[in-house]
């Protein structure tokens, strides 16, 4: 990696996703996964670099850019993109990204399928729609009024126009705020600071108080597919 990062330009930032795509003036392209606890942090040359520090690049201004990762899940690969079925195969294998490219009804119609799995894992699943994680699925969902729980092919035309339309107005309100900094402030910006958009959670994270949406519903958790997962039974029947 470091071979392949030594005196290139990086063009733009791109991503799909939940990767970071940094496309390099030497062909080849750098990728980026937070994962669980990943941060990419901006600071001036010579500050004292946070524990866990696994990746620091010097920049040419005399800032340095660093990966920070407590958990070491995450990811710093350079890539050939002519060769990105070998070298990262799970690029190729995402599903349609309701941010980076055109997503209208039809794509989500395609995406779901005839399926019988669950609103909530099918959600998560990167292969079917890129870039939703735990936090926006179970705000989706509520947004929709469907409950997490619910087999995705009994949905009718006008619940799966409402998802449709909920997965772009929560990532996109997501994305306005900065994204969600919860308790552990793992999630932050290139400049350390943290997001907003845990200030308009509705379910997430609220179990056992009434939902601010009904006025009438208590929160629920339940585990779905695995994950934690919150919901209000009055709104999401």
């Amino acid at each position: 990696m470091i071979a392949g990062l030594t005196d290139t330009v990086v063009e733009r930032v791109d991503r799909r996703g939940k990767y970071l795509l940094l496309p390099l003036d030497s062909g080849d392209s750098m990728m980026i996964h937070l994962r669980m606890s990943g941060q990419v942090l901006l600071a001036a040359k010579g500050a004292e670099r946070p524990a866990h520090t696994h990746v620091v690049m010097h920049l040419d201004d005399g800032n340095e850019a660093w990966f920070v990762d407590p958990r070491t899940f995450g990811e710093v690969v350079v890539f050939d993109p002519d060769h990105v079925d070998v070298e990262l195969p799970e690029l190729t294998r995402l599903g349609v990204d309701p941010i980076a490219e055109p997503f209208e009804l039809s794509e989500l119609r395609l995406a779901i399928g005839p399926s019988k799995r669950a609103l909530k894992p099918l959600l998560l699943d990167q292969h079917v729609i890129a870039g939703v994680g735990n936090i926006y699925a179970d705000e989706i969902l509520h947004d929709a009024r469907l409950r997490p729980d619910r087999m995705a092919s009994g949905l009718d035309a006008r619940q799966l126009k409402r998802l449709h339309r909920s997965i772009v107005t929560i990532l996109n309100a997501a994305i306005g705020a900065g994204g969600s900094t919860l308790s552990d402030s793992q999630y932050v910006d290139l400049m350390g600071a943290g997001g907003s958009y845990q200030d308009e959670h509705k379910v997430y994270a609220r179990e056992g108080l009434r939902c601010v949406t009904c006025g009438r519903g208590w929160v629920r958790r339940i585990v779905s597919g695995g994950r934690s997962t919150h919901y209000c039974p009055v709104c999401q029947r």
